[in-house]
C-alpha cells in the first residue's frame, strides 16, 4: 500500500529535559542551514510530490524555529506533500508566539499538539520544563485564535507528584477545553539524566498503586468531561481523534524524514540515525542514513497489528484482520486470547477482541503474549 501519512522530524530544542530520549540537539541553532539542506536532499528521494491524508511535524520542538525559518520549512515540505485531512505540528508553550501560530495556520496547519505536561509549578520544575503554568494557558489561548484542533500532552507519576496534584492538573486541562488530551506515565529511559538520577536514588518515586490511581483518575475525569478514551493514552472530543497516530496503530505504511525518523514502506521498517550531525553528514554526502532496517514476515506483521490494535479501544476486528493478512485471528492467537480472557484482561464478543478496563493497566503485559 502507498503510505497515506508522513512524519517530519525537527530536532531542535532550547534545552533537553531530563526525561527526554528523543533525537534532538539543544542550543545548536547553528545547524539550521545544514538541517534544511539535508532535509531537502532526503525529500528528493520521493521522486515526485505525494498526496497524504495526514502530515505530522514532531521533534524536538518544531516551533523552536524562528518564524522565518518555520515558514521556510513548511514551504519546503509542502512542495512534496499535499495534505487531504490532518496537518499537525508539535509545539512547546515556551517561545510559542502569536507570529509563529500565524505562520503555522497560514500554511494550512489545522492541529497543534502542545507539550504542556503539567499545570503545577513544582512538577514543571521536576520535569525541567522551561515554561510556567501561565505560559501553558497562554499558549492554548494563542493557538485557539487560529487553530480549532488543539491537543494537550500531560505527564503523571512524576517524582513528588501526589494524586491530588494530578487530579488538579486534569481539571485545569479540561477547563481550557482542548479537543484532545494525551496522558503519559513518566518513563525513565536509559541514557537520560533521569535514568542516572533514578539509579542514584535521587528521586522520590511514585509508587505503583499511586500511579494506578492516577491513570484511573485520567480515565474517569476525562470521560466525565466528554473526552472518549480511544487509545491507551489518548482521549478526544467527538471527531477529534489523532488520525495520524491512528495510521501507526492500524499498522499502515507511512513516510518518515529527518534524524531518528521511522518509516514503514513496502513491508520494511527503517529508522534513520538518531545523531543529528551524523544524519546531516550522511545525507549531504549521499550516503545511507539508515541505522536500523527490518523486513517483517507476514506473520510478524499480523502479530504486530494485534499488538497495536489492542492499544486502541476499538480493539482488533476479526473480519478486518483477515482481509488485511489473509489469516484468521484465532488461527494465529487463540491461546493468547483464551489466557487473557480467563485473566479478565480481554473481552471477546465474537466480532472483535478488546482490552478490559483492568487490561488497560496491564496493556504491555497483554500485548507481549501476542508477539
Amino acid at each position: 500500500m502507498e503510505p497515506c501519512a508522513a512524519y517530519i522530524h525537527v530536532p531542535f530544542c532550547a534545552h533537553r529535559c531530563g526525561y527526554c530520549d528523543f533525537a534532538l540537539v539543544a542550543n545548536r541553532d547553528d545547524l539550521f542551514d545544514a538541517y534544511f539542506e539535508a532535509l531537502k536532499c532526503e525529500l528528493r528521494t520521493l521522486g515526485s510530490p505525494r498526496r497524504v491524508q495526514t502530515l505530522y511535524f514532531g521533534g524536538g520542538t518544531p516551533t523552536h524555529l524562528p518564524p522565518s525559518w518555520l515558514a521556510r520549512l513548511l514551504k519546503l515540505v509542502l512542495n512534496w506533500f499535499s495534505v487531504d485531512d490532518e496537518f499537525s505540528v508539535e509545539a512547546n508553550p515556551d517561545g510559542l508566539t502569536s507570529e509563529k501560530v500565524n505562520v503555522l495556520a497560514d500554511a494550512g496547519v489545522n492541529r497543534i499538539s502542545l507539550g504542556v505536561q503539567s499545570f503545577d509549578p513544582a512538577t514543571l520544575k521536576t520535569l525541567e520544563r522551561s515554561h510556567t503554568c501561565a505560559d501553558g494557558v497562554a499558549a492554548v489561548d494563542a493557538v485557539a485564535r487560529r487553530v480549532d484542533n488543539i491537543s494537550i500532552d500531560l505527564i503523571f507519576a512524576v517524582p513528588g507528584q501526589s494524586c491530588s496534584l494530578w487530579e488538579s492538573t486534569l481539571d485545569r486541562a479540561v477547563e481550557l477545553r482542548p479537543q484532545h488530551i494525551s496522558t503519559y506515565g513518566l518513563t525513565f529511559e536509559k541514557g537520560t539524566t533521569f535514568w542516572s538520577r533514578r539509579r542514584r536514588n535521587a528521586f522520590r518515586l511514585v509508587d505503583e498503586q499511586s500511579e494506578r490511581l492516577m491513570y484511573t483518575a485520567a480515565m474517569d475525569q476525562l470521560d466525565a468531561a466528554g473526552y472518549s478514551q480511544y487509545e491507551t493514552s489518548s482521549f478526544a472530543s467527538d471527531g477529534f481523534r489523532c488520525r495520524h497516530n491512528e495510521t501507526y496503530w492500524a499498522g499502515l505504511p507511512y513516510f518518515g524524514f529527518g534524524p531518528g525518523a521511522a518509516r514503514y514502506i513496502n513491508g520494511r521498517r527503517q529508522t534513520s540515525h538518531r545523531s543529528v550531525t551524523t544524519w546531516i553528514k550522511r545525507t549531504l554526502s549521499q550516503q545511507s542514513t539508515v541505522a536500523e532496517s527490518e523486513r517483517l514476515s507476514d506473520e510478524d506483521r499480523a502479530r504486530e497489528a494485534i499488538a497495536l490494535g489492542l492499544r486502541r479501544n476499538d480493539g482488533v476486528l476479526r473480519d478486518t484482520f483477515r482481509s488485511y493478512f489473509g489469516i484468521k485471528l484465532d488461527d494465529l492467537a487463540s491461546e493468547a486470547i483464551r489466557l487473557n480472557r480467563q485473566s479478565g484482561l480481554l473481552v471477546d464478543d465474537g466480532d472483535r477482541i478488546t482490552l478490559t478496563r483492568e487490561g488497560r493497566f496491564l496493556a504491555d503485559t497483554v500485548v507481549s503474549t501476542f508477539l
